[in-house]
C-alpha cells in the first residue's frame, strides 16, 4: 500500500475495484465504513453485488475481464473535461502527451458497450475521483488476477498520476494484500527477478553485492515463475521444495498441477497440517505455527512487526527459518549458519535498503514502516510524497484485451472465482474447525435465480459445472449478487475442487493466472 491503514477512514472518494474487501479483508474494512459515516463517497466496481457495493454511493457492475475498459474511459473524462492536476504531471510525471492522445478514443459510451456499465456512471464516477481533494484507490485480485493484471494496474496508475492522488494523506494506490505476510516474502526476495529489497537479479551491481554477502556465484538470470516450475516439472526439475501453501487446492488447472507434483522424483512439503499437496510429498517436513514462532512479519502497509512465540511448537515442529538453514547446510551450501530468527532478519536489513535502518532490537515495538533507508530514519507511511524511485511517474499506454478465453455456444456462461468470509484460503485452518464448519459446511454456486429458472437448475440441489479443462458437481445457490450470466463460487474447498476449471492463461509479465474469468457450462444432474 502506498498510505498507511489510519489513512482508510481520510479519503474523500474511495474508489475500490476488484476488491471484495467486507469480506476477504473485513478488519481493514471497518476503516473505510467510519470514513463513509465521516463523509466520504464510495465508488465500487465489481461484477457482483457484493456487501461493498451495497454500502456504495456508486455502483458500477462491470462485466468480468473488462476493468481496463472502465478505466481508459475514466481517464478520457479527466482529461477531456480539465481534471487534470496539470502542475503535478508537469513536475512529477512523464508520458503525459502520447497518453493524451491515446485516450481520445476511448468515451464513455465506447466503454460502457464493453463494461456494461451506463456511459452517464462512468463519467460520474470520473468526476467524483477527479474532483475530490483526496481521493484514493484499493483493489486486490479481481485487479491482478487476469492476463491483463499488469493492465490493470498501470491503469489505476494513470488515474493517480493524472490527479496527482499519490503521495498525501488520504490518497494513493493500495493493494490489500490476501495473506498476512505476502508483502514481507516479496520484501525477502521470494520473487524470480528481485534480491531482497526488490533488488534486480539481473543488475551486476547486485549480483556483486549478494555473491560478497554470500560466499558464492550468483546468477545474472532472472529465476523462473511457479508457473514455468510446473510445467518443466518430470523433465527439468526433478525435486521441489514446497512451503506454507496447498498448492493442488489453491493453483489453476488442477490436474495438470498434480500431475506435475506427481512427475517429481522428490517432493518436499514444509507444512502445519497434512495438506492436500502434502499427501502427494515423500517427505513432510512439519512447521510451526505463528504463536509458536519467533519472527517477523511486514503487513499490508509495509508495517515491520515482531512475531513471538507464546508456547513452544509441539511434537517434532520447527519454524520454517530452522528448516531451511538445516537443508542449506545439509546440502553442503555456505551462509546458513544461523541461530536464531534474529540472525536472518539482521542479515536483511545489512542487504535491503529499505530495511537498513531496521533491527531486531529497533522493531521490538512495531512503529516502523518501510523505507527505512537509515538509523536516524522514522519510517516511511506515506510513498512517493516527494518522487518515485525511478524519478518521475511513468503514465502508460494501455490497451483493452480479451481475456484468454471467451464465452461461446460450448461454454456461454462467466465463471469468477474468490474467497468467502468464513473460510481462509484453502481452509487448512479454518478447514478444521466445527464453528466454521457450522456457518460454511460447503461451498456453492452462485446464480441468479432468473438464470437458475432459465438454465433448469434447483436452488439447492447439484449442477454439473464444465470448462475446457474438466467438471465438477457443485450445490446451486439462488441470489442476486451475481449479475445473469455469470456465476461465483470460491476455491476453498477440496471436496469441491473448482481450480481443475480454471487456468485458460497468465499475464505474460507476471505469469499471475487468470482465476476471475473461466468460461463454463451448467448441466442438471438427475436425482440420484
Amino acid at each position: 500500500m502506498s498510505n498507511p491503514l489510519e489513512d482508510m477512514e481520510k479519503p474523500d472518494v474511495y474508489f475500490c475495484i476488484g476488491t471484495n474487501m467486507t469480506e476477504c479483508h473485513p478488519v481493514a474494512a471497518t476503516r473505510i465504513k467510519r470514513g463513509l459515516a465521516n463523509g466520504g463517497r464510495l465508488i465500487v466496481a465489481d461484477p457482483r453485488k457484493i456487501q461493498l457495493a451495497e454500502i456504495a454511493d456508486l455502483y458500477l457492475p462491470l462485466k468480468v475481464g473488462t476493468d481496463v475498459a472502465l478505466l481508459l474511459a475514466m481517464a478520457h473524462v479527466i482529461d477531456r473535461d480539465g481534471l487534470v492536476n496539470e502542475e503535478f504531471v508537469a513536475e512529477r510525471t512523464e508520458g503525459i502527451q502520447e497518453l493524451r492522445q491515446h485516450l481520445k478514443e476511448f468515451t464513455p459510451s465506447w466503454a460502457s458497450a464493453i463494461c456494461q456499465v451506463p456511459a452517464e456512471d462512468i463519467e460520474k464516477a470520473a468526476h467524483w475521483y477527479g474532483e475530490a481533494e483526496k481521493a484514493a484507490i484499493y483493489y486486490t485480485l479481481g485487479i491482478t488476477e487476469h492476463i491483463c493484471g499488469v493492465d490493470n494496474v498501470q491503469s489505476l496508475s494513470n488515474l493517480a498520476l493524472l490527479t496527482g492522488h499519490i503521495g498525501k494523506e488520504g490518497t494513493g494506490i493500495n493493494p490489500m494484500r490476501g495473506q498476512n505476510n505476502i508483502q514481507g516474502a516479496g520484501d525477502v526476495g521470494a520473487l524470480p527477478n528481485n534480491y531482497p529489497g526488490f533488488q534486480p537479479v539481473d543488475d551486476p551491481k547486485n549480483q556483486a553485492k549478494f555473491e560478497a554477502a554470500w560466499g558464492t556465484p550468483v546468477s545474472l538470470e532472472r529465476g523462473i515463475t511457479k508457473v514455468t516450475a510446473l510445467d518443466q516439472c518430470g523433465d527439468r526439475i526433478r525435486a521441489m521444495i514446497i512451503g506454507g501453501e496447498n498448492t493442488v487446492v489453491t493453483d489453476p488447472d488442477r490436474d495438470h498441477c498434480e500431475h506435475a507434483l506427481k512427475s517429481l522424483d522428490h517432493l518436499v512439503v514444509i507444512d502445519l497440517f497434512m495438506t492436500e499437496t502434502a499427501v502427494l510429498a515423500d517427505v513432510v517436513l512439519p512447521a510451526s505455527s505463528w504463536g509458536e514462532t519467533d519472527g517477523v512479519c511486514t503487513n499490508t502497509e509495509r508495517r515491520v512487526q515482531r512475531l513471538r512465540a507464546a508456547v513452544p511448537p509441539p511434537g517434532d515442529a520447527k519454524p520454517d527459518w530452522w528448516i531451511i538453514s538445516e537443508l542449506g547446510k545439509r546440502l553442503g551450501f555456505s551462509g546458513f549458519d544461523y541461530e536464531s530468527a534474529k540472525d536472518v532478519f539482521n542479515e536483511l536489513c545489512s542487504l535491503s535498503p529499505i530495511y537498513a535502518g531496521l533491527d531486531w532490537d529497533r522493531i521490538d515495538q512495531g512503529e516502523y514502516q518501510w523505507p527505512v533507508p537509515n538509523k536516524e530514519h522514522t519510517g516511511t507511511p506515506i510513498l512517493h510524497i516527494d518522487e518515485f524511485p525511478s524519478g518521475k511517474g511513468k503514465l502508460k499506454i494501455v490497451n483493452l484485451r480479451d481475456p484468454a478465453e471467451v464465452i461461446s455456444e460450448s461454454y456461454p456462461v462467466w465463471l469468477t472465482t474468490g474467497r468467502r468470509l468464513e473460510s481462509y484460503h484453502s481452509r487448512t485452518q479454518t478447514g478444521r474447525s466445527f464453528g466454521i464448519d457450522y456457518l460454511l459446511p460447503q461451498e456453492t454456486l452462485e446464480i441468479h435465480p432468473d438464470d437458475v429458472e432459465k438454465w433448469g437448475l434447483t436452488d439447492g440441489k447439484l449442477c454439473r459445472m464444465t470448462s475446457a479443462r474438466g467438471s465438477v458437481e457443485i450445490v446451486v445457490e439462488a441470489n442476486k449478487r451475481s449479475p445473469r450470466g455469470t456465476v461465483f463460487c470460491s476455491f476453498s474447498f477440496n471436496e469441491t475442487p473448482v481450480n481443475i476449471l480454471t487456468g485458460s492463461g497468465y499475464d505474460p509479465i507476471t505469469q499471475t493466472a487468470e482465476l476471475k474469468v473461466c468460461p463454463v457450462r451448467l448441466e442438471i444432474i438427475e436425482e440420484r
